[in-house]
């Protein structure tokens, strides 16, 4: 009975031993090493990269980056300043302290913004989708899996909703005259034979422009609309042929 009871002891203790072993973190900050050199590029050995007082286990855990003391947030801050976000470069897989990750000659974000991977150096573009989701008055867009930004829109009123489906981008222009509704669509990206597009908030001929409240509340006859600034974001991003989800 002594026996068993070593084999069953040594059978629950053995996996917490290889764990330890096979995933050291010198510096004890709760990052492994390896993902500290690998994908948060962190020092392995210092559990506070950026000597602010916070262990990077839990700068990298609250959202704030590990590389800039104080109350930077992944999300704003561009350590390398190559034109990315910390939190992006992360998503990307790619290296918030250098400005060139794949050292292909072209910086981290200039890639993002020619719609190429910064983490690996090649030709192959990676794909452009919108999300446009109509019950929560959103809409995303993504380059490869990688979410690069969120805004709030107005879809199509009841009666006149937005078409749901697969989509792409058939007409790019940057400021389009609507004979039916007889006002301005700037940034118009029309994504449907219905004549359905993303646009900035509209333009009447004397210049009156719809409010931002608009947002959030669907409102448009069926397209989908953006604020100032936005807009232009992703007119910029999305190209002919770029996917359009509407759900």
């Amino acid at each position: 009975m002594t026996r068993y009871f070593f084999l069953i002891l040594a059978f629950f203790l053995m996996p917490q031993f290889i764990f330890a072993g096979s995933f050291p973190d010198a510096d004890d900050d709760g990052v492994i090493d390896k993902d500290e050199i690998e994908i948060y590029f962190t020092d392995p050995n210092n559990p506070d990269t950026d000597g602010d007082g916070y262990n990077d286990w839990i700068e990298l855990n609250s959202g704030y980056s590990p590389y800039t003391g104080g109350q930077a947030k992944l999300e704003d801050n561009d350590f390398d300043n190559d034109g990315l976000s910390d939190k992006l470069e992360l998503s990307f897989g790619a290296n918030p302290t250098s400005i060139d990750s794949d050292e292909d000659g072209y910086t981290d974000g200039s890639e993002v913004k020619d719609g190429y991977d910064p983490a690996n150096s090649g030709s192959a573009k990676l794909e452009k989708k919108i999300f446009i989701d109509t019950k929560n008055q959103l809409l995303a867009y993504n380059l490869g899996d990688v979410r690069l930004g969120l805004f709030q829109v107005s879809t199509g009123m009841r009666g006149m909703e937005t078409q749901k489906g697969e989509f792409t981008v058939l007409e790019k222009h940057p400021r389009r005259w609507s004979y039916a509704a007889k006002l301005w669509m700037p940034y118009w990206l029309m994504f449907n034979w219905r004549g359905q597009g993303i646009h900035e908030l509209p333009e009447w001929p004397n210049g009156h422009k719809e409010g931002l409240t608009s947002l959030g509340v669907p409102v448009s006859h069926g397209c989908v609309r953006l604020g100032i600034g936005a807009a232009e974001e992703i007119y910029n991003f999305a190209e002919m042929g770029t996917a359009v989800h509407v759900n």
